[in-house]
């Protein structure tokens, strides 16, 4: 008897977890973040505004690029409206704060994913690869990568001011000249000038600018040192953290592929391949 007691006893405070586990997970959905964007009707978005393709403004002012297109189609799939999104322009300084603080719900600006940073905010999926290119001027004296290494010390390479950057530069071209510069913009222009013989930047913003001057620039055809683009979301919300992953999952290998990869050629100038039909990969 005593035995049969014990497991009846057993079943019923097996029960009793059972159902308090059911009713804080029910409990936490209904007051996280999903439900709280639900029900105001729309999100907000944390972004910045200067830097294409990912994030700027066009000549109408209003904002656009690959960041912005990631955030609409989270929107599209929390209320089937791409347009239900407030964007909150931030510096890049801004970006974790922002987070922690509730000011935002999510940010989506070309951010880096780091073991430090993932200390401080849940990251997403990925949804960019970046990486370190050189663009070079159509026409110039040097046509690729292979002949910028074959050049030597003979080659200036112009780069955004950084304490790493002359690390950065000789990582690919080991004897190559340095030319450090304030600001981006400036490192392009001693491409123009011919003060440098190329430009070492994202790969994003090459292939950027060479989609909108092709005339005027060439990629060298050689990229080093990637790191993944995510967005990020405040920790300890997981429900939040797999909507957004699974809109973002389905949109690069799923039903929402058409739209992302609209975003990828109109920002990057590369017609991607669609998804792998069976195995999901």
């Amino acid at each position: 008897m005593r035995k049969r007691h014990f497991y009846s006893v057993g079943l019923a405070v097996a029960a009793l977890l059972a159902t308090t586990v059911s009713s804080v997970t029910s409990a936490n959905a209904a007051s996280g973040t999903l439900q709280d964007i639900l029900s105001r009707g729309k999100l907000i978005v944390g972004t910045g505004s200067g830097n294409p393709p990912f994030h700027f403004l066009d000549t109408s002012g209003k904002l656009v690029g690959m960041d912005i297109d990631i955030a609409k189609l989270i929107a599209k799939g929390l209320f089937g409206d791409e347009n239900k999104v407030e964007f909150v322009q931030q510096a890049s300084d801004a970006r974790i704060p922002n987070i922690v603080t509730d000011k935002i719900d999510i940010t989506c600006q070309f951010m880096t994913v780091t073991a430090l940073r993932a200390q401080q905010v849940a990251f997403t999926t990925p949804y960019y690869r970046e990486g370190v290119g050189l663009l070079l001027k159509k026409g110039g004296k040097y046509k690729n990568y292979a002949a910028l290494l074959k050049a030597g010390s003979n080659v200036k390479i112009s780069i955004l001011q950084n304490v790493t950057a002359a690390d950065y530069v000789h990582a690919a071209l080991p004897k190559a000249k340095v030319l450090q510069f304030a600001e981006t913009s400036l490192i392009y222009a001693a491409v123009d000038a011919g003060r440098a013989d190329a430009a070492a930047s994202d790969q994003s913003a090459i292939a950027w600018l060479v989609a909108q001057s092709p005339k005027k620039y060439a990629d060298s055809g050689y990229g080093w040192m990637p790191q993944s683009y995510s967005c990020a979301v405040k920790q300890g919300d997981q429900v939040w953290l797999n909507f957004v992953n699974q809109v973002l999952n389905e949109a690069m290998s799923g039903v929402d592929f058409d739209s992302y990869a609209a975003s990828f050629k109109k920002w990057f100038g590369v017609k991607l391949d669609p998804p792998h039909i069976g195995f999901p990969r």
